[in-house]
């Protein structure tokens, strides 16, 4: 049976070379964006119709949307916390994620192995931070990786091999990064690669886990 994947946000850096990685493999891939398809995830009229329209199963389900900041960049202090920022990025990188679960999950195989994964990032560890800063960014990606967890457990009643991870592509050369050159980064291919062999590893025993470009496991 050919595998069909869905890749959403898939005109981003990540989507898209995760979508080509998936062609090149093989799988019949599903390809969603804003810039291409109109569909904005953090409105949920949008996101029931677009899915709505898909037509079940889809093997492999990767979320690869996100923000960092606005223009105004990463709070580093709580004196520069803005509330209309910080809903902005739970908008788009707790809610949109959390509401294409949602709406997914008729599009996800009960009799076998099935991936839905969503791109989350190491800031968003509550146990890997060190540093501080990025109220909102770090808050966002954290209660992201709370709603897989808990979807997982549910979901796990229903759908016995289904695997729900975050995923850390770790710091990947794209617009989403450009302006921050001090970091090192890997090309879009190079974590798209990444992370579809971490997905291949995957059991549905890791479901509701975090893991980094790696396969190890990422800290809540």
């Amino acid at each position: 049976m050919e595998s069909h994947a869905l890749v959403i946000g898939a005109s981003g850096g990540i989507g898209e070379a995760l979508a080509d990685a998936l062609k090149a493999r093989g799988n019949r891939v599903t390809c969603l964006s804003r810039s291409q398809d109109g569909l904005d995830i953090t409105c949920e009229d949008a996101v029931s119709e677009t899915l709505g329209r898909l037509e079940p199963p889809f093997d492999q389900i990767i979320v690869a949307t996100g923000i960092l900041s606005s223009d105004r960049g990463p709070e580093k202090s709580l004196l520069a916390l803005s509330a209309d920022e910080m809903a902005h990025l739970f908008a788009v990188n707790t809610i949109g994620p959390a509401l294409i679960l949602k709406h997914a999950k008729r599009l996800l195989p009960r009799d076998r192995r099935a991936v839905f994964a969503a791109l989350s990032a190491r800031v968003g560890s509550i146990g890997d931070n060190g540093l501080g800063g990025w109220y909102s960014y770090r808050a966002s990606k954290a209660a992201l990786n709370q709603v897989i967890r808990t979807a997982s457990i549910e979901l796990k009643r229903t759908h016995k091999h289904l695997i729900c991870a975050a995923l850390h592509p770790g710091t990947v050369a794209t617009e989403f990064t450009r302006n921050y050159p001090q970091h090192k980064t890997v090309p879009p291919h190079e974590a798209a690669s990444n992370l579809l062999t971490v997905v291949d590893t995957l059991t549905p025993d890791d479901s509701g886990q975090f893991f980094d470009w790696a396969g190890k496991p990422v800290p809540w």
